[in-house]
Parts: C-alpha cells; sequence; structure tokens
C-alpha cells in the first residue's frame, strides 16, 4: 500500500512561477548556478545554491550557506512571491519536452515506507551529498525540491488525472529558456482528492526515479525530527517527503555514454582485435543513436563503428550484470582498459545523452581515447533492478526533463 498525501504546497504566484523556476540544485556547478540566476532576483537557486550569493571565499557546505539560502526562502515568502496554500491539495504536474508530455502527481510521501524499503532505490549514495542536502532541508525546514519517483502505469488513476486537467485551467504555463513546457492544476476538488488517495493504496510499491540523494535526506530529517519532537503525531509533516510521481510508461530515460581517457597501453588494431571477440564490429560513415539492446555507437581514432553484441553474452544474467552498461564495463572497460572501478577511475568519464554525439567525438578528438554512446537503460530494467533490491552502475541513466525546483515546496512544521 502506497500512502500518497495532499499537502499545503508554498509555492509562487502565477506572475512569479516563471521567473521562480530553476533547474534542480545537482545538475550544475556553483558558477554555472550564478550564470543562471544572473539578472534574475526570483531565481530558486538564491535558495537551493545560494552559495551562488556569497564570497568565492565561503566553502559550498559552509553553516553560511544554508543560513543564507534559509534567509532568501523566509525573504520570499514575505515578500508574497512564494505563498502557502490555505488548505492541503494534491497538484498536476506536466512536462512537454519535443511533443512529449509527461504528468506526475505531486503529493507526500510516507518516509516510513522508504525505511521498508516500499519506495525502492536503485543507485548508492554518498555520504557528503546526504549530509548537504539534510543540511539544507533542516536549516530551511522545508523539502525545498521534490523527489522523482514512478510506478508502473495504472488506467485508473490516469483517467481520474486526464479527466481533471481537460475540465480544469491550469494553474502554471510555461515555456523555459530549454523549450521544455511546464504545466501545473491545483486539485482543489474534495472528492478526487480522495479517489487518489484510495487508488494509490491500491498500489505495493513506489519507486525512486531519480533523486536518490534527496529521499534518503529527507529521511535523515524525519529522524532527526522525531528525536527532537517524540510527542508529535503520525501524520505530522515531519514524516513525510515531498514527491512527484509519474506513471512508468510517461518516463523518457536517455542514454549516459562512457569516454575512456586512453587505450591502456594497447594500440588502436591490438584494441578492435580484443575488442572483436566480444562484440561483431562494423565501420559506420557516421554517429548514430543506438535503438536495440546490445547495440553501441564507438568513437575511436576519428571513426565510428557500429558494435553489436552477441545474444549470448546475457544469458544466466542477473539484473544488473543484464544492463548494456554491466556489459561494456565487465567485458570491455574493466578487463582491456583497465578501469576495473568506474566509481572511482579517474580514467572513465560519464556525458548525458542530452549533451549529444557530437560531445563525444569532441573530447575523443580532443585528447580522449575512444567514446562509447550507448542504448539507454529501459524503465523494465530499471524497476527489475529495484525489485531485485540490487543496485545498478554508476552513470546508468538520464531523465529528461529534469523537474523544476520552486514551484512546490513541502513546509515541514505545518
Amino acid at each position: 500500500m502506497a500512502t500518497v498525501r495532499p499537502f499545503r504546497a508554498i509555492r509562487p504566484d502565477p506572475e512569479h512561477a516563471e521567473k521562480v523556476a530553476c533547474l534542480p540544485y545537482d545538475v550544475m556547478n556553483r558558477q554555472e548556478a550564478k550564470a543562471m540566476a544572473e539578472g534574475n532576483p526570483y531565481s530558486f537557486l538564491r535558495v537551493v545554491r545560494s552559495e551562488l550569493e556569497l564570497p568565492e571565499t565561503v566553502d559550498d557546505y559552509d553553516d553560511a550557506v544554508y543560513e543564507h539560502g534559509c534567509a532568501n526562502f523566509r525573504r520570499m515568502i514575505e515578500d508574497g512571491i512564494l505563498q502557502k496554500d490555505e488548505r492541503p491539495y494534491f497538484y498536476v504536474y506536466r512536462q512537454v519536452m519535443d511533443g512529449r508530455p509527461q504528468t506526475g502527481l505531486v503529493a507526500t510521501v510516507s518516509v516510513d515506507e522508504y525505511v521498508a524499503n516500499k519506495i525502492r532505490r536503485h543507485e548508492f549514495t554518498r555520504k557528503d551529498k546526504e549530509v548537504d542536502r539534510t543540511r539544507h532541508f533542516d536549516v530551511c525546514n522545508a523539502h525545498t525540491e521534490p523527489v522523482f519517483l514512478t510506478y508502473r502505469q495504472r488506467d485508473d488513476i490516469s483517467r481520474l488525472i486526464d479527466d481533471f486537467i481537460e475540465y480544469n485551467d491550469a494553474t502554471y504555463d510555461f515555456r523555459s529558456d530549454d523549450g521544455i513546457v511546464h504545466q501545473l492544476w491545483v486539485i482543489d476538488d474534495a472528492e478526487t482528492i480522495v479517489e487518489l488517495e484510495s487508488h494509490f493504496r491500491d498500489i505495493d510499491i513506489l519507486y525512486i526515479a531519480d533523486g536518490h540523494h534527496r529521499t534518503a535526506s529527507a529521511a535523515n530529517v524525519s529522524l532527526k525530527r522525531r528525536d527532537e519532537n517524540p510527542d508529535a503525531p503520525e501524520d505530522a509533516e515531519q514524516n513525510y517527503s515531498m514527491a512527484v510521481i509519474f506513471p512508468d510508461e510517461d518516463l523518457y530515460i536517455m542514454d549516459y555514454n562512457r569516454l575512456v581517457k586512453d587505450l591502456n597501453g594497447l594500440s588502436r588494431d591490438e584494441f578492435l582485435n580484443r575488442l572483436e571477440k566480444i562484440y561483431a564490429i562494423e565501420k559506420v560513415e557516421d554517429a548514430f543513436h543506438p535503438t536495440l539492446k546490445g547495440e553501441i555507437c564507438m568513437y575511436l581514432g576519428g571513426e565510428w563503428y557500429a558494435l553489436t553484441a552477441p545474444d549470448s553474452i546475457y544469458e544466466g544474467l542477473d539484473p544488473v550484470n543484464r544492463l548494456d552498461v554491466s556489459v561494456l564495463q565487465n567485458n570491455v572497460l574493466a578487463p582491456i582498459l583497465g578501469v576495473e572501478d568506474p566509481r572511482t577511475s579517474e580514467r572513465i568519464d560519464f556525458v548525458g545523452g542530452i549533451r549529444g554525439l557530437g560531445e563525444l567525438k569532441r573530447r575523443v578528438d580532443g585528447g580522449w581515447g575512444v567514446a562509447f554512446a550507448m542504448f539507454p537503460t529501459t524503465m523494465d530494467e530499471l524497476l527489475s533492478v529495484a525489485d531485485a533490491d540490487m543496485i545498478m552502475p554508476p552513470k546508468s541513466t538520464w531523465f529528461e526533463p529534469k523537474l523544476r525546483s520552486g514551484l512546490f515546496i513541502h513546509d515541514l512544521q505545518d
């Protein structure tokens, strides 16, 4: 049973929504965040990446960063840029990228269900990143950015949400600089709210698609608040975290590609000779995006190659080792190119598919050894890994579009 609850969101007034909305905190560095917020005093980056307003001598994780972010957050509320809804609502958040929509329900979910593995993960988290968002949420007294969850698609839920947005106007409707359309509906109809809660109770498992560190940090804050407020009721906001919950069929995973710095002492011909014992290799004229499992587009020495894995390579493998990124790692990157641990090796880099195949060519032409453009991990593969209670290799999925931050915030002390 998935506990999915309405909540009183803190959110921008419609006039400022487009200016407030920003990319999530973890997709840019400090300098990029500063450039993105330049000239826009309402950007929510001034809350989630407030170090952009502080001197370069101030460390990203200094206490002053969290205090400054909280001060900016409270100022936006005091100035009326952000306002808190009077009653708990569900919200529908729709994004449209290249004509392709994804429609999710904005709600709060149970921290206890995450701890009990009813909200399942597929990635490890880094302690330093957990500590960072834990401190940010705790000082701001709010979940300032949502977690990106998914579930196996249900017609009853989709029909209910689709019917609501068909007969109601969107509260926000704008196109961001990257061409993504963002729309938000407020579900203020009591009957629809009750029906949605009931339908989600029939779902056994939710899955983290993106935002593992935010999920873990929300749980950390919840446990801390329970120690501080042991008499708080079970339905206290501290026991819930904010999420946008999408049906799996709506989501789009892009390729997450690999670059290796050198050929580990091999000549190009030596490398190709070893590689052809694993993959069928064909030289091609142009770069291409793989369209089938087992297919890779490789760039080496100024030339493009199509690699195709034999079906036999997948026989007897568990859900993690069946992933194309795992097959490449276990058969090529480690034994031939010497990249033993992709989490720590400085000889490998990862390039999200949103940056295009031209970025791979540019990097190899600039001195890197070889690039591999992958067939994207599928949603079925992601859910299978999570259901097996296993962990994917690093950089296995790249979701687009990214959820915008600042359009809804969850107050931890309602």
